[in-house]
């Protein structure tokens, strides 16, 4: 039990019928969202992302909480339909409609065009806990002794 209490609200009467709102098994994180599309989308490869209705809203009212939409990974890694902003975070003070942003993200010219149907399940959400730090500002960071510093990507080295 997580103790987060979050209000759903149906914005598209076919939900139910496709089965939400449900985890695709008992310990899935991801909560599965739907294609509320009243026709087939097409995504050319490269394309341009386009926004898919998930056809509800939430509150989620509590700032220790946020959702985030993810792509599920069978459809990201088989066919390339993935986020077009990546990973979408829905702040627990937002609540309107719920929109995925849908990309193909296959070469032009290596695969097909990708074809969304309605009810199907496109994309995950997944509710996770924020923490919000205190900031500090400071003129330098103090020494920690284990000589990474300011060294970027690759500077802890390979394997």
């Amino acid at each position: 039990m997580s103790g987060l209490d979050v209000a759903i609200r149906l914005l598209d009467p076919r939900l139910p019928g496709w089965g939400f709102p449900r985890w695709g098994s008992a310990l899935a994180a991801g909560l599965d969202l739907h294609a509320c599309l009243d026709a087939p989308l097409t995504l050319e490869p490269q394309g341009p992302p386009a926004l898919i209705p998930a056809g509800f809203a939430l509150a989620i009212r509590d700032p220790a909480w946020c959702a985030m939409v993810y792509p599920r990974s069978g459809l990201g890694h088989r066919e390339g339909l993935v986020l077009g902003n990546t990973v979408g975070v829905i702040d627990a003070d937002y609540e309107g409609p719920l929109m995925i942003s849908a990309w193909n993200r296959n070469p032009p010219g290596a695969a097909d065009a990708l074809t969304v149907r309605p009810g199907e399940r496109v994309a995950q959400l997944v509710f996770t806990r924020v923490v919000r730090p205190s900031l500090r500002v400071v003129e330098a960071f103090p020494e920690v002794g284990d000589g990474r510093g300011a060294g970027g990507f690759g500077s802890t080295g390979r394997g």
